[in-house]
């Protein structure tokens, strides 16, 4: 099936899913749950072909990682997708209401956005995620996922194809493009007239893509080139507990940490510590001249490194002499996903909150919190870095959209 054809079938559902009450989406989006625990194992072999082509293409640890799923992922899955069910219906709230000095009486509600489409790469679980969100913002989804996990897609989509007709739903509700070339993306972002938002998911180059090329609105995810402040007055073993668990929990997500900044008065009691905690992972260092001559077995840092998402066992060291300087240096090198400061000073911490220009910022904290479940959301559809109506973690609130009902009796202007 075309993609233009998959556009017109999905904008046919919109008067169904505007009509549909919360109580039947929520049962049909507990139905695809179920359903995804019930055909885990179709959905494990077809995962298990896109990981053997995944280890034959050469693909990387951290995108291995992306790619897989086992029964404990589908069960975070099905998780996800019932958290979604909970959730408080977000279609048909009402912003505001008010009554004119005419008669008139305003109102501003909350509504989907119609026709979403998604374009994202090697995670598998953003199909499930993606699809649930659009289900319960009353949104048709479009899906189009990379080539690398078209099996686990493809499974995935046609179990809950299968839940949506059982529940009595339109199947065209959650739709995959089962084509992978670079064709069917460009032709999903010029499809203006079914398409209503565009929502790239990935790495650095395809969001790039997506919003330099896109014809269709386009919310924009960002890469994480995360980062982590050690403050001059941190605590240094929760510093090294901190970092620790931000960089190796888990490489491959964009909430991992990418980029150390340590200030200068502290930067010999606290490096080496934390290097003791990344050496039990094997995490290569890269650091400047003042990192180097603390720790001199590490890497010898460029420019590049400090910009770079890693996704790997790897992180950058920036020495700085003051807290101004660490702002400075990670507004200019973030990717404005997430950032931390570890300190005991409560102005620091205030002062960091305030002028560091990302999404989410810490205190004490690890940046792996930066995630829909984390935040409430349920599963989330991905983690804006933008300015407009949707920024940081992504749920159903920032997949609709408004508009302003007035009644009247008979008023002329």
């Amino acid at each position: 099936m075309t993609v233009l054809e998959l556009g017109k079938k999905a904008r046919k559902t919109q008067g169904f899913l505007a009509m549909v009450s919360a109580e039947d989406k929520n049962r049909a989006l507990f139905e695809i749950a179920n359903a995804l625990l019930d055909k885990k194992e179709r959905i494990i072999r077809a995962n298990k072909k896109d990981i053997e082509n995944g280890e034959k293409n050469g693909l990387n640890a951290g995108l291995l990682d992306r790619l897989m799923l086992d029964e404990n992922r589908i069960e975070g899955i099905a998780d996800g997708v019932k958290q979604v069910a909970s959730l408080p219906e977000p279609c048909g709230k009402t912003v505001y209401e008010y009554e004119k000095e005419n008669g008139l009486k305003i109102k501003k509600i909350t509504v989907p956005m119609g026709v979403i489409g998604i374009i994202y790469e090697a995670r598998p679980n953003v199909t499930a995620d993606a699809a649930a969100l659009c289900l319960k913002s009353s949104n048709a989804v479009i899906l189009r996922g990379g080539k690398e996990a078209i099996n686990s897609n493809l499974e995935i989509t046609l179990v809950m194809q299968e839940a949506l007709e059982k529940a009595g739903f339109p199947r065209e509700a959650i739709q995959l493009v089962e084509d992978t070339s670079r064709e069917s993306a460009n032709e999903l972002m010029a499809m203006r007239e079914y398409l209503d938002c565009l929502i790239p998911r990935g790495g650095k180059g395809l969001i790039k893509a997506v919003v330099d090329n896109s014809k269709v609105p386009v919310i924009e995810t960002g890469s994480g080139n995360c980062h982590i402040y050690v403050d001059e007055s941190a605590d240094i073993q929760m510093a090294a507990d901190i970092i620790f668990n931000a960089k190796t929990q888990r490489i491959s997500v964009c909430n991992a940490c990418e980029s150390l900044v340590i200030h200068s008065k502290i930067i010999e009691k606290a490096l080496p510590a934390i290097k003791a905690k990344l050496d039990e992972k094997s995490v290569e260092i890269r650091g400047d001249e003042r990192a180097k001559a603390v720790c001199p077995d590490i890497n010898e840092a460029n420019e590049e490194d400090f910009y770079t998402e890693y996704l790997d066992y790897i992180i950058s060291v920036k020495t700085v002499d003051s807290l101004d300087e660490a702002i400075e240096h990670i507004n200019v090198h973030s990717t404005g996903h997430s950032e931390a400061i570890i300190t005991n000073n409560d102005d620091n911490a205030k002062k960091f909150m305030q002028c560091i220009d990302s999404s989410s910022v810490y205190v004490n904290a690890s940046t792996r919190f930066t995630d829909g479940g984390e935040f409430g959301l349920g599963a989330e559809i991905g983690i804006s870095t933008q300015k407009l109506h949707a920024r940081g973690p992504m749920g159903i609130e920032q997949l609709t959209s408004t508009k302003y009902l007035i009644y009247g009796d008979g008023q002329t202007r």
